[in-house]
């Protein structure tokens, strides 16, 4: 889809309303399609679609191709005559809101397994499956055999007192080394498990495709995210050991990390495996290519997680605690974008999040390839060299942005606007005054003092001169803190927030249709 001049939501689909504890492909997001085409929406920007683990993040996938069993539709599989109302009404206890991932877990797979299950036995017509295994082989089998080994390994360690069975460090080394006798061995002995997976693999294509066409046919372009680095506990790592930095043992010789930042004074550490780019360079980046290639086929745009990454990397000896102790290390970003430019064609419908610590040759690998960057907000109010005023030339603030980027007040890692500015919360003396300070600067570049400051930070990103300009659902419904999606860095309470249903009647969309018709949005 060509998208100009436009306005769009952050939503997740796990954020969706609905009856059975968590956001679904099912009605509801259908009905937020609805709501985005009444309100003047072009667009629905989402967060990584993978299966998760634990943390609960999408940003540590089990596999970059494969999609989030949870989010399968149960009501689809109630129709298709693969589960009946009372397998359906064992997930209505489940909250509603927040996201209760370990019940929901414990709750929805084996329905899944049995949906699969009688797909499995029904007979009839099958060609849509067999089609889509022959498309989707060149991951599924591989996905299909992870997921099922790590469910018995991770079944035993729990049984033993212990958590998450990590494959490079419980599984036996046959397996970790997918030894060809090992893997057959269990193909055989595991069959209806490892077909299982396929099949729910299946259903979820089955119904993002649905859902994706609904969108488009409606005139919403469905904008993705791809992390950069793929998850340690994954198939990806698993299946193809010799596109990441390991030692003999299968063990990381270092990890993905960002040093102090904003987000936190330690840096992130993200633990992912590095990759080796040498041996991507030796295979013409071709798994990269086949990595963006589905995305494109899941998006009409994507969202290049941590875009500096392709410049230089934090390379985090491993082991460390925290990844202050990392240093850069460069990668092969233009030969990386001509490969893909030359298998995918030259407009790669990419958006780079540019964020961190970028430099000119990370902004000159984005302008050289035409990539869009990210503009966020909340990132615009800082002090200028006299320690007091505003930053006049922060590239955050709304005066300073580009045609060719992407406009945020915040995104899925920021609080909300109201919890940031309407409602700032510290637990020291000094994150108060801190907040005080910024707020101030805020009045002072809005030039007044809005009763509604929210909506008048919305506005300006409406106003502003960014081709596209996204608002996450939490500032169009003024939401507090509460409702934050990820605070970098920690555990627990992330990833979980939901809508209620009666948020998507709420008076804000009409207001925001208004303004995006002001705008020529």
């Amino acid at each position: 889809m060509k998208i100009g001049r436009c306005s769009g939501i952050l939503l997740h689909i796990t954020s969706l309303p609905g009856k059975y504890g968590i956001g679904d492909l099912g009605p509801a997001a259908l009905a937020f399609v609805d709501r985005l085409v009444a309100s003047g929406q072009k667009i629905w920007q989402i967060l990584p679609l993978g299966p998760t683990g634990y943390g609960d993040s999408p940003y540590a996938a089990f596999s970059s191709f494969a999609g989030n069993e949870l989010l399968i539709d149960v009501e689809t599989l109630w129709k298709d005559g693969l589960l009946t109302r009372s397998d359906l009404s064992s997930l209505l206890d489940i909250s509603h809101a927040p996201v209760d991932y370990g019940r929901l877990v414990n709750r929805k797979l084996p329905l899944l397994r049995k949906a699969a299950a009688t797909f499995q036995r029904k007979r009839g017509n099958k060609a849509a499956y067999r089609e889509f295994l022959a498309r989707e082989r060149h991951w599924l089998d591989d996905y299909a055999l992870f997921r099922s080994i790590k469910a018995v390994h991770e079944a035993a360690a729990q049984a033993q007192g212990g958590g998450v069975s990590i494959w490079n460090l419980a599984w036996p080394v046959a397996l970790q080394q997918r030894r060809p006798e090992a893997l057959e061995d269990w193909r055989a002995s595991h069959a209806d498990e490892v077909e299982s997976y396929r099949i729910q693999q299946f259903f979820f294509f089955r119904q993002w495709e649905a859902l994706k066409a609904y969108a488009n046919r409606h005139g919403v372009a469905i904008v993705g995210d791809l992390p950069i680095f793929a998850a340690l506990d994954s198939a990806d790592v698993w299946a193809a050991p010799e596109f990441f930095q390991l030692d003999k043992h299968l063990q990381p010789l270092a990890v993905a990390g960002v040093p102090p930042d904003y987000f936190s004074a330690d840096g992130q550490l993200w633990g992912n495996p590095l990759y080796d780019w040498p041996a991507h360079r030796r295979q013409a980046f071709a798994w990269w290519t086949s990595r963006l290639r589905q995305a494109l086929r899941w998006y009409d745009m994507v969202r290049i997680d941590h875009f500096r990454g392709f410049e230089a990397y934090w390379a985090v000896p491993a082991g460390a605690r925290t990844a202050r102790h990392g240093r850069w290390e460069k990668a092969p970003g233009r030969e990386l974008f001509t490969a893909l430019q030359r298998e995918l064609g030259v407009d790669l419908p990419i958006i780079a999040e540019d964020l961190g610590v970028i430099t000119d040759e990370v902004r000159s690998l984005r302008d050289d390839f035409g990539l869009p960057g990210m503009r966020i907000l909340q990132f615009a109010f800082g002090c200028g060299p006299d320690g007091r005023s505003l930053d006049a030339s922060n590239s955050f603030l709304p005066h300073n942005y580009v045609e060719n980027c992407v406009a945020y007040t915040g995104t899925h890692d920021n609080d909300t606007l109201v919890g940031r500015y309407v409602s700032p919360e510290g637990d020291l003396p000094a994150d108060q005054d801190a907040a005080r300070r910024e707020l101030a600067l805020v009045h002072d570049y809005l030039g007044w003092q809005p009763k509604n400051l929210c909506a008048a930070l919305v506005r300006e990103i409406l106003r502003s001169v960014a081709r596209v300009a996204i608002l996450p659902a939490q500032d169009i419904l003024e939401s507090g803190r509460e409702t934050r999606m990820n605070t970098p860095s920690t555990l627990g309470r992330n990833w979980s927030w939901r809508l209620r249903p009666r948020d998507l009647k709420s008076k804000a969309w009409d207001r925001l249709q208004v303004l995006c018709r002001l705008y020529s949005r």
